[in-house]
């Protein structure tokens, strides 16, 4: 996907957010904050985006989002109970109604057997409770892996969220 069709594709999440008069926060570690740039890209975001976190460390994880030191102990930062404060802990920071949430080992180093480099986990979360988590596997070197988590990220919050919600106004 190339940076303008995520330049589309956050702008029709802005357009959806707008009409149901919603917004969103992103709470990102491997992708460094590359979804709150795209979104940002986007001329007008401010009225549907007010903040994001880039929570790369666990420290930052822990005072930014919420996120306890004894899931990071027990799951490690790359796990679907980390993702999952990750995203809530966002969701209430920012007093936002959507939230999306990714940590991941983009590479070139830094995998195991259990969790090979372009392993990333990804976290959904809306103001009514909605919550899912999702993990994948992305081939490539340390940026295309970053670049196809966030091109997923936006995309899985459209589908999931977002699509459903623009359908019904």
């Amino acid at each position: 996907m190339t940076e303008n069709t995520l330049f589309e594709l956050s702008k029709q999440i802005g357009q959806a957010l707008e009409l149901c008069g919603a917004t969103l926060t992103t709470a990102e570690s491997c992708t460094g904050g590359w979804i709150a740039k795209v979104i940002t890209d986007v001329p007008g975001s401010s009225a549907w985006f007010d903040r994001g976190f880039v929570t790369y460390s666990n420290l930052a994880k822990q005072q930014l989002i919420s996120v306890t030191p004894e899931t990071l102990k027990a799951y490690g930062a790359v796990s679907e109970p980390v993702v999952r404060e990750m995203a809530l802990g966002a969701l209430q920071a920012a007093k936002a109604d959507y939230a999306v949430s990714v940590s991941g080992i983009a590479g070139p180093d830094g995998g195991s057997e259990e969790k090979p480099v372009g392993t990333v986990w990804f976290g959904f979360v809306d103001k009514q409770g909605q919550t899912f988590t999702v993990t994948t596997r992305f081939t490539g070197d340390r940026d295309a892996v970053r670049h196809q988590a966030t091109e997923f990220a936006l995309q899985t919050l459209w589908n999931y969220f977002l699509k459903n919600k623009l359908d019904a106004v």
